[in-house]
């Protein structure tokens, strides 16, 4: 049994996979991928709180401005080697098979690739930056998952289709992050920025929009014939709808505890006011205070931490709070069937 899946994995990696990458950094196996991720989860939800417990949290204000400046810069780098070597440039959003060749236009998407990979282990230190500032309520489970899963599922892409239909959500993704990492930049210079950032309800609507059009991308696959695989298509399907509810999730989740905080906060004012025999408020009727999910949403504050995070807070974790083992805030990614050279997607991001 051991044999049959060793022999099966080594006629996957070496007869299935793209020659071209077989010896780039970090892509002769899965293994220093998976290590990463896993320590990822591990550093950022037991060891780094555990470290900073009995430590006062670090500002890094000018350390984030920095960061993001880079952030920004490296994003929008991806973001134009994607638009200028392949869909600004004759790349099909109808059917895009992956190009083999060793041409310099091929080789260029595939180093692209090879670079989008490597951009999804910077986006760690996002998450380190947060427990040195003591800021746990940032660290949540879909921050971790969203940033743990991605390394791993993007080796995958660049290891067996390094270019071609699915590099659509790379080329989505690097253009949303050139828009948060400015927020970030923006919000880390100093709280006299805030009225400047206006847009920043927006960031969340823009990540559920950036799923949505990944799902209809790759939906197209599974009614049109094209040579690229359809495994690819499920998985890229199934990373968007996850990710999607998983947002979704949160902002539910975190508007019903702002709407509770503002009933606890009402009762109080109004039992003060009744003790004192001051006028109490009548509660707006029900017609005026419902809203539509969609109008709920763009109220909301983005999911990723720093939009909501703010330097002026006070509030300081002396202690982590309390969690379970790092892998339940770890989500490993699936596989599927293949056909042609591949069997796992590589623009399945968030």
């Amino acid at each position: 049994m051991l044999n049959t899946v060793i022999e099966g994995y080594n006629t996957l990696m070496n007869d299935y996979s793209d020659k071209r990458v077989k010896d780039w950094f970090l892509m002769s196996s899965p293994l220093p991928t998976l290590t990463m991720c896993l320590s990822y989860a591990f550093i950022v939800k037991i060891l780094g709180p555990r470290l900073m417990r009995d430590r006062k949290p670090f500002q890094l204000r000018k350390t984030l401005i920095i960061y993001n400046l880079l952030q920004v810069i490296f994003s929008s780098w991806i973001f134009f080697e994607a638009w200028d070597g392949a869909w600004g440039n004759g790349y099909s959003f109808r059917c895009e098979p992956v190009d083999y060749s060793t041409t310099p236009a091929a080789m260029r998407v595939v180093r692209g690739c090879w670079w989008y990979y490597f951009s999804k282990f910077t986006e760690f230190f996002d998450t380190f930056f947060f427990v040195m500032r003591k800021k746990y309520d940032q660290v949540s489970t879909l921050h971790v998952i969203h940033h743990g899963i991605m390394p791993m599922s993007v080796w995958f892409g660049v290891k067996f289709t390094p270019g071609g239909h699915s590099t659509f959500f790379g080329l989505l993704n690097t253009f949303v992050h050139i828009i948060m990492y400015s927020y970030y930049m923006l919000a880390a210079i100093g709280p006299h920025m805030q009225k400047y950032l206006w847009w920043k309800k927006y960031l969340t609507l823009l990540q559920m929009v950036q799923f949505i059009m990944v799902f209809i991308h790759a939906s197209q696959l599974l009614f049109i014939e094209c040579d690229y695989p359809k495994a690819f298509a499920w998985i890229i399907l199934l990373h968007a709808v996850m990710f999607y509810f998983l947002f979704y999730n949160f902002y539910q989740q975190s508007y019903k505890k702002r709407e509770n905080k503002k009933m606890v906060a009402q009762q109080k004012k109004d039992d003060d006011d009744r003790a004192h025999n001051r006028p109490v408020d009548l509660p707006a009727p029900a017609s005026k205070q419902s809203k539509s999910f969609w109008s709920n949403l763009t109220s909301t504050p983005c999911f990723l931490p720093a939009v909501t995070d703010t330097e002026g807070s006070d509030e300081i974790y002396s202690r982590p709070p309390a969690n379970g083992a790092a892998g339940s805030a770890f989500m490993s990614d699936g596989s599927g069937s293949f056909r042609n050279r591949a069997f796992v997607s590589k623009s399945a991001n968030a």
